[in-house]
């Protein structure tokens, strides 16, 4: 899988011999975010769209995500970091990612010019695959029906995304942040296909668990807010690919003031340095909220509780092989 960035470099490569575009393409064109079953089906439809013409297969995200540019703080949780984003697809064989700045110049770019710097300069678009939601620039006069009309006009198809339903309802996004918010774990997972996970990497942290004797290993949040909140009994899998079964505490640390989202990972009966390690961190069954207690001593009182009762429930579930299916 070949990653382009930026538009420039979307142009730079249409300039080149060796450009994988130079016979077309099939994309589709969205945020992706969770690469969730309906996301999986349009990855499918998209490809072997592409294996029928003989063209690669193209995805294209923004980062930062439309409504992260326009909402700022207020914007939703994230589902997933864009390297997330990117390792999943290439698991699901798309041939190459776009990914476009969202910034005040593509903000700017009209539907027209939408249409004819990104999908046909850059892109040299022969099907498209989208929602006859879909809507892009800045003149609002970009929808489904324009890209049928330009396209039977400049040489390329349209075709509508197919849709998949769990209980009558559409699967999306938004649906999958509300059940991960409400700790819906098994519908979370029913969306997904699989359990919900967070990947980061292993950062130095204040050393307050291991003051109170239980280590926890820091997992970059990188300031983003999390999709859900409290503490979970999870697996762990570490760089080589081994399952460990720990703790998860992912908010804010109410009780000592924290200033930014965490995710701090207890492993049980683990001691080794993982820092700079990337850790995948699968949510498997939420223990509590989380709290803010009156003094550090309540909140070590509570994360031995914790620990006992994460304990108790890994010990009659065994933890999901992660790296199964991501």
């Amino acid at each position: 899988m070949r990653l382009i960035r930026g538009l420039h470099n979307l142009k730079r490569w249409a300039e080149r011999s060796d450009n994988p575009l130079a016979n077309g393409c099939v994309a589709t064109i969205g945020n992706f975010d969770g690469i969730h079953r309906g996301h999986q089906v349009i990855i499918d439809q998209v490809r072997d769209r592409a294996h029928q013409l003989g063209v690669p297969s193209v995805v294209m995200v923004f980062e930062p995500q439309p409504r992260e540019f326009f909402g700022g703080a207020d914007a939703p949780p994230r589902l997933m970091r864009f390297r997330e984003k990117v390792e999943m697809l290439l698991s699901h064989d798309v041939d190459i990612v776009v990914c476009l700045q969202f910034r005040s110049r593509l903000r700017n770019l009209s539907a027209m010019d939408f249409i004819e710097q990104v999908l046909m300069e850059g892109l040299n678009v022969q099907h498209l695959v989208v929602g006859d939601d879909f809507r892009f620039g800045c003149d609002r006069k970009g929808d489904f029906r324009l890209l049928q009309q330009v396209g039977a006009e400049r040489g390329f198809a349209v075709e509508h995304t197919q849709t998949i339903r769990v209980g009558g309802e559409r699967i999306s996004s938004t649906r999958l942040r509300q059940a991960l918010g409400e700790n819906r774990l098994a519908d979370a997972s029913e969306l997904l296909g699989r359990p919900y996970a967070i990947t980061g990497r292993v950062v130095y942290g204040k050393a307050l668990g291991r003051e109170l004797g239980v280590p926890t290993a820091n997992i970059l949040l990188s300031g983003r807010k999390p999709p859900l909140r409290g503490v979970y009994a999870v697996a762990v899998e570490m760089p080589n690919e081994h399952i460990e079964r720990g703790l998860a505490n992912i908010g804010m640390r109410p009780t000592v003031n924290g200033q930014y989202p965490s995710l701090e990972v207890h492993l049980l009966d683990f001691s080794a340095n993982l820092y700079g390690r990337r850790l995948r961190v699968t949510f498997l069954y939420h223990l509590r909220d989380e709290v803010k207690f009156d003094s550090v001593e309540e909140l070590e009182k509570r994360i031995h509780e914790d620990i006992n009762q994460g304990r108790d429930w890994l010990a009659t579930n065994r933890p999901v092989p992660t790296n199964v299916e991501r």
